[in-house]
């Protein structure tokens, strides 16, 4: 998959330096070596679903668990926290907290607080020390290519709420937007009282 940036408190720039790079590589080889063959193939092969969220949530988790990254890593040690979802980030490992944002858009707010909770100081013991976070969400094209709920919080919005989040994300952020597929895209149709999304693939490619 292609891919655009946007970075806060100048986290492309520190991703790229020496000693984050190797982990920062394994990130953009986990999005780049997924196939619009791939996402179809996996899309087709699941549970009818409306749109591709789901798909590449499944994709991306198996080609960075594929690189040790820890799937659904403890913020906190204490098992009041650690045994809940909503104090769990999505992916970590090492000093690099990970959120996959293909969710509702009043959860942007949460999904970029969380790899800063887990920066910064907390009276409550910390699983892990992150130095640095990356979302990764769909772009305003994905999202109409591959028929996310229009409630998705895309993108351009997540940049969006930067700005006025400025002084509360102290951490660097890169915001990763995955572009749409280049080879399909995925239509909905009723199926009874659901939206079901079925793939249409470009004749001309």
């Amino acid at each position: 998959m292609d891919y655009v940036f946007e970075s806060h408190k100048q986290a492309q720039t520190i991703l790229e330096s020496p000693k984050y790079f190797p982990l920062f590589s394994e990130v953009l080889e986990s999005i780049s070596e997924i196939t619009d063959k791939e996402i179809i193939e996996t899309f087709e092969a699941g549970k009818p679903a409306k749109g591709l969220a789901h798909t590449l949530n499944k994709l991306l988790k198996r080609e960075l668990t594929s690189r040790n990254w820890n799937a659904e890593s403890p913020i906190f040690q204490s098992a009041e926290y650690s045994t809940h979802k909503i104090w769990r980030l999505d992916f970590a490992k090492d000093t690099i907290s990970i959120e996959v944002s293909f969710n509702h858009g009043e959860a942007i707010a949460w999904n970029l607080l969380k790899p800063v909770m887990a920066s910064g100081r907390n009276h409550i013991q910390k699983q892990i020390e992150t130095e640095i976070g990356i979302v990764i969400c769909a772009t305003n094209e994905l999202k109409k290519a591959g028929n996310f709920d229009d409630a998705t919080g895309e993108f351009e919005k997540i940049c969006r709420y930067l700005v006025p989040l400025e002084a509360a994300l102290p951490c660097p952020l890169l915001i990763i937007g995955l572009k749409a597929p280049k080879s399909f895209e995925v239509v909905g149709q009723k199926v009874g009282q659901k939206n079901i999304g079925q793939v249409r693939r470009f004749e001309n490619l």
